[in-house]
């Protein structure tokens, strides 16, 4: 039971869960990918923050932002994968960058700052609802606005 419950993982379980909220805005949307890319997205930040701290703690090795630091352009790849340009203009710009926000977060809460983690998945969600929100009522009163 030591291994499930020491640090390390407990902080992978809840940049999974950060993630998998976030996700369930994209699934409220109807916008593809979902739920399990998110998690999977903080999960792997999360992953790569600890293992950068780790080793760098550990084996004096290396500088501990070097690996979280490729994190970024990993994720601006799968987030260019989501931008589409189609007949009606183009699509995805939303869900690319809550990837972009979802690894943030996978990296705070690797970083120990499960703090951060929560606050800005709180700030994503609360935004991405609300400017839907704002979005529709642009889109039906576009003349009165």
């Amino acid at each position: 039971m030591q291994l499930i419950f020491n640090s390390s993982n407990i902080q992978l379980f809840i940049a999974a869960f950060l993630g998998a909220l976030i996700g369930v805005e994209r699934e409220l949307a109807g916008k593809d990918p979902s739920i399990r890319t998110f998690s999977l997205i903080a999960l792997g930040s999360c992953l790569f923050a600890i293992l950068s701290l780790e080793t760098f703690n550990e084996y004096h090795i290396g500088d501990p932002g070097r690996i979280a630091a490729q994190i970024i352009p990993g994720i601006g790849f799968l987030g260019a994968g989501t931008i589409f340009r189609g007949k009606y203009g183009v699509s995805g710009f939303t869900t690319a960058a809550l990837m972009w926000v979802t690894a943030g977060v996978g990296m705070a809460v690797g970083f120990n700052r499960t703090d951060l983690a929560t606050s800005a998945t709180i700030i994503a969600i609360l935004l991405t609802l609300s400017l839907r929100i704002v979005h529709g009522l642009l889109r039906k009163y576009p003349s009165q606005m």
